[in-house]
């Protein structure tokens, strides 16, 4: 099935899912009929313990446990920041150095609500970074979070003046469409309405590294590139250099 999340590991403790873009983490609180990660897998699994979470229109990696011992090792793991979250991201513009960190403390917005800003007040937050790719206007990088506030790559990444490509929430484009990278080289049939390369915010989730809770062994989970984020970098490496 189309935009159906897929499970790539699996064993008595934990379940590893790459879970699609648009698809909620868990239920909505006002419509919990909407397709959610939590319902998906309470169909295969006796019951499913929420670790961490992914926005909406984020895609990637996501780690559940599946009994309350490795619940409570895997939360623990994330309180005291011992696993590692690896994001890809595509920002607008061209960032001056290979790799940075920011840190600034990030709030929620005092007016809008799901909004986050950065501010004093706020909690601290701290962001790696680094330059993957470089294209004529944008940027791949990968982004290590140190902590886990919401929104918080995105956050960041505005404040510093390159929001994501696609988030109009903080600062980037509604849509990304290919005559914004062809320009004049692009043509469009009479009369046709271009249709977007990707339509939410440009960010995945590519690698989760944690303890495993039962072995503690060190272990690395990676989900590819889904196929609308592919086909932007496909063009940019074809038209955007």
């Amino acid at each position: 099935m189309k935009n159906e999340p897929k499970i790539i590991f699996q064993d008595d403790d934990i379940v590893i899912v790459n879970k699609p873009p648009n698809y909620l983490s868990i239920p909505d609180r006002f419509t919990p009929s909407k397709p959610n990660l939590v319902s998906f897998l309470n169909k295969q699994f006796e019951k499913v313990y929420i670790v961490h979470r992914l926005d909406k229109e984020t895609s990637g990696i996501i780690c559940f446990a599946l009994n309350e011992e490795a619940h409570r090792n895997l939360s623990l793991q994330f309180e005291k920041r011992t696993t590692e979250k690896i994001y890809l991201a595509l920002v607008t513009g061209n960032i001056h150095n290979d790799e940075g960190i920011i840190d600034k403390p990030i709030a929620k917005h005092g007016v809008v609500a799901g909004k986050m800003i950065v501010a004093s007040r706020g909690k601290p937050s701290v962001t790696h970074y680094r330059v993957v790719e470089r294209f004529k206007n944008y940027s791949l990088l990968e982004m290590d979070i140190k902590t886990g506030r919401m929104h918080q790559i995105r956050v960041h990444l505005q404040s510093e003046s390159y929001p994501l490509a696609v988030d109009s929430l903080y600062g980037g484009e509604d849509i990304f469409l290919l005559s914004k990278v062809k320009r004049q080289r692009y043509k469009s049939g009479k009369d046709a309405e271009e249709r977007p390369l990707m339509e939410r915010c440009t960010l995945h989730s590519f690698r989760l590294t944690l303890d495993h809770p039962r072995t503690n062994e060190r272990t690395s989970f990676e989900a590819e590139l889904p196929k609308d984020f592919n086909a932007v970098i496909k063009q940019l490496r074809k038209w955007g250099k």
